[in-house]
């Protein structure tokens, strides 16, 4: 497992493993399989509704809770202060934890406008020892720069869309120059079309590996974290066999040249309170 360390020292494995759209029952077993293949860093958010079947995967697993990675996230419909504070808490109940590593604001929701207050909430929890890292989901460079002007306490990341037809170059520019990492939500596009072009089938073929994984190790050379999801037992192991081959530079332009612009989920400035994620 290649490592990449935050803003804030916290190191924070480069690939994790998602589960968005898994039921709670599911999410034991995908979790729970995705431990025994070696991942440590587990990506689950109230929304998802399976933080309790995570948790179990967890505590079943008997796996040391400090080599694990755990994030989730405050959603919508719980953003303001005072309600940021008590939603970490139910998390922590749903989990069966005493911490998580990340949390983060799922949406920053600009029409409602309380994502500042909640961030403010969340450096509290932060200051008092409660979480070991802070972050967001889905903000725009008008959002990151609103956080860095009136927080104190700069995001240690921004769980983001990012694949190869939605690459985000301008956006990871300023993180970067923020010292803020990038992690692609969605890093397969959902098992989109990217997975069928000429141009990654082909880069796969050469290197005896999966377009999937071809495109896993795009992000991780992009200096992205990737947090792939799957329920499916050969595609959990096929998708962390991602460390043993390196792309060219050449492959690497290849496949940032495909490039659309083109989203699969909701525009950040068009999710509000009730939205489905």
């Amino acid at each position: 497992m290649e490592f990449v360390t935050l803003n804030n020292g916290l190191q924070m494995p480069k690939l994790g493993f998602g589960v968005w759209q898994v039921p709670d029952e599911g999410a034991t077993a995908a979790v729970a399989k995705a431990l025994e293949v070696g991942y440590t860093s587990i990506d689950t958010a109230m929304i998802y509704r399976n933080e309790v079947g995570v948790g179990k995967a967890i505590k079943q697993s008997g796996i040391p809770r400090e080599k694990l990675f755990i994030t989730t996230k405050v959603w919508n419909s719980d953003q303001g202060y005072d309600s940021t504070l008590r939603a970490y808490d139910e998390s922590l109940d749903r989990l069966g934890l005493d911490y998580v590593d990340l949390y983060l604001i799922h949406w920053p929701m600009p029409k409602v406008d309380r994502y500042v207050e909640t961030y403010k909430a969340m450096e509290k929890l932060y200051r008092d020892g409660r979480v070991k890292a802070i972050g967001v989901c889905n903000f725009e460079i008008e959002h990151l720069e609103r956080l860095l002007n009136e927080t104190e306490i700069k995001p240690v990341l921004n769980q983001v869309e990012c694949h190869p037809h939605l690459t985000q170059t301008e956006l990871k520019a300023f993180c970067a120059k923020h010292d803020i990492y990038v992690e692609a939500w969605s890093p397969l596009e959902q098992g989109g079309e990217v997975l069928t072009d000429a141009v990654v089938k082909s880069i796969a073929e050469a290197h005896g590996k999966t377009p999937a994984q071809v495109v896993l190790r795009w992000h991780l050379q992009n200096n992205t974290i990737a947090i792939p999801k799957s329920v499916t037992p050969s595609r959990i192991e096929e998708n962390f066999n991602v460390f043993d081959f390196q792309l060219s530079d050449a492959e690497m332009e290849q496949i940032s040249g495909l490039n659309l612009n083109r989203r699969k989920g909701s525009h950040p400035n068009d999710m509000y309170v009730g939205k489905p994620e």
